[in-house]
This record gives C-alpha cells, sequence and structure tokens, in this order.
C-alpha cells in the first residue's frame, strides 16, 4: 500500500486470543527525477503501534526501512496495527509517497531448522509431526473463535427481530386505538351538530 512521509496508516486485523502474529515489511521511497520507487534512503524508518480492541497499546516502536514486528494478542477481537514513518522533514516538502510491502502471517509458530540439524538424537518426522500438532491447535482456537463470534452475531440478530416484532405491535395497537378513537369524535361530532 502506499502512504505519504507524513502520513499514518491503519490496518485492522480480528484475531482469537493468545495467537502470535508476525510482520514483514520493506518500505520504498518514491523518487521523483526516476518516476519509480527505490529503496529508501538511510536513516527513514518506520514507528509501529499496535492496539488492542480495548485501545491498550500491545506494541510501539521505532523500525528501520524494513525489519519484522511480533506480538501476542492476549484477548480476542480486532487488533489495530499503524505504521508511520519517522520522517521530520516539514510537510511542504515531505510530498513524497512511500510504498510499504507488508506480510502478516496470524498464527505463525517459528520452526527451527538448525535445532533440528543440532539435535540429532531427535527424530526430524517426531518434530514435523508436533509442529502439525501446534498447527492444529491453532486452527482449533480459531474455529472455536469464530463460533464465539458467530453466536455473538446471532443473539444480536434475534434480539433485533424480536424488537422489531414488538415495534409492530405497539404501531398496530396505536393505530387500532386512534382509529377507534377517530370514529368515537367523529360519531360525537356528527351527534352534537345533530346530523344523525
Amino acid at each position: 500500500f502506499h502512504i505519504g512521509e507524513r502520513e499514518e496508516k491503519c490496518i485492522i486485523e480480528d484475531l482469537p486470543s493468545d495467537t502470535l502474529v508476525v510482520g514483514n515489511y520493506k518500505v520504498q521511497r518514491w523518487d521523483i527525477h526516476k518516476h519509480d520507487f527505490l529503496e529508501s534512503a538511510p536513516g527513514l524508518g518506520m514507528f509501529v503501534t499496535v492496539s488492542t480492541p480495548s485501545g491498550e497499546v500491545l506494541l510501539s516502536k521505532l523500525y528501520g526501512s524494513q525489519g519484522t514486528f511480533s506480538f501476542t494478542s492476549y484477548f480476542s477481537g480486532e487488533h489495530i496495527i499503524c505504521f508511520q514513518s519517522n520522517s521530520t522533514r516539514l510537510l511542504a516538502i515531505a510530498g513524497s509517497k512511500l510504498r510499504i510491502h507488508l506480510d502478516i502471517r496470524v498464527g505463525e509458530h517459528f520452526f527451527d531448522e538448525s535445532a533440528v540439524q543440532a539435535k540429532e538424537k531427535v527424530d526430524e518426522v517426531h518434530v514435523r509431526l508436533e509442529h502439525l500438532i501446534e498447527q492444529i491447535h491453532h486452527v482449533s482456537k480459531e474455529q472455536d473463535y469464530e463460533r464465539e463470534r458467530e453466536e455473538k452475531f446471532r443473539k444480536t440478530s434475534e434480539e433485533t427481530n424480536s424488537n422489531i416484532l414488538w415495534w409492530a405491535i405497539a404501531q398496530t395497537l396505536i393505530l387500532i386505538f386512534v382509529g377507534i378513537w377517530q370514529i368515537k369524535s367523529l360519531r360525537d361530532f356528527f351527534i352534537a351538530k345533530k346530523l344523525v
């Protein structure tokens, strides 16, 4: 995605609780003379800020023009990940655009190949099996989170439908009451004017 040099851009990731998130990014700056995005100048970095659904800041750190950040979601919900360059140029001068290449992996588990090679006693199939079991646990946790969200959505829909039904009944009763009152008023008017 593209952002201005002094602009902040945020993305929202809906995450289950206790999930590791790893993000890799690389920044390129627009070159006016070459009309292309080039590798960014030295010293240009990015402030990465991650907030929980309740607004608590999980991560706020300055990284270089390319880097890796990671955090663990302690609560389920929409986490906000914001990027802003550390450019100190004035707003009038800092009209340049930045291109950010971003790769976010949710539920990533580090798989250290060097540890497998160092431990000759451990069978590689056994280690890969443990890694797959970890991934299955992550998928199961993700499904539980989606079920929880679906249940909340269903409950909200049912409450809304119930409210609409009661509102329709109330409108019907008011309409009947106003109709009866108008008929009675009209009848009393005709009797008072001796038209009936």
